[in-house]
């Protein structure tokens, strides 16, 4: 075992573990962290991802021991009060059904937003081709990033959140951090 120092959602956070454990079970069973999901184990469905420094990673991918000093933001740490537009507009749309994949969708989308802060249904398309959704949301993900896009231009993700997350059907285990 090895103690490495993270920086979680602005804060440091230490953790003693093999150099190899992929960085989703560090969030997960070493710090309590669970929106993140456990979806294929080979990066290939975005269940996983979070952002180092900004990028879409997929945790169950990344061992902790490459993690260095990068800054490591979850679902959780996108906006803990869920004011960012994109918990704005997932929950307005009501855009999950079962929601185990919406923060990995959520994630890629705030780098989307990041980069292209008006993207065209093609952008969306081509950014999310790595996010699966077993329940076919899409289209809603597609209308919800359209929708963020429109809150973060007006200006309305300041003061709007009810504090309740990403939505009512996402990452409620998150929140209350209760292991699913």
């Amino acid at each position: 075992m090895t103690q490495y120092t993270l920086n979680i959602n602005g804060s440091n956070r230490q953790v003693d573990v093999a150099a190899d454990t992929p960085l989703l079970w560090v969030l997960r069973d070493s710090l309590e962290l669970y929106g993140a999901k456990y979806g294929c184990g080979v990066g290939a469905c975005g269940a996983c991802t979070v952002h180092l420094n900004g990028v879409p990673t997929r945790a169950c991918m990344t061992p902790v021991s490459t993690v260095g000093r990068k800054q490591v933001t979850t679902i959780e740490g996108l906006d803990p009060k869920g004011a960012h537009p994109l918990q704005q507009a997932w929950e307005e749309l009501d855009v999950p059904q079962c929601g185990y994949c919406q923060a990995g969708q959520i994630m890629t989308a705030a780098a989307l937003l990041k980069e292209n802060a008006k993207p065209s249904d093609e952008d969306i398309d081509g950014a999310l081709a790595g996010n699966l959704c077993r329940c076919a949301t899409y289209t809603r993900i597609r209308a919800g990033i359209h929708r963020a896009a429109e809150i973060a231009a007006q200006g309305k993700s300041a003061g709007k959140s009810s504090g309740k997350g990403a939505s009512k059907n996402v990452d409620k285990a998150a929140s209350k951090k209760v292991k699913p």
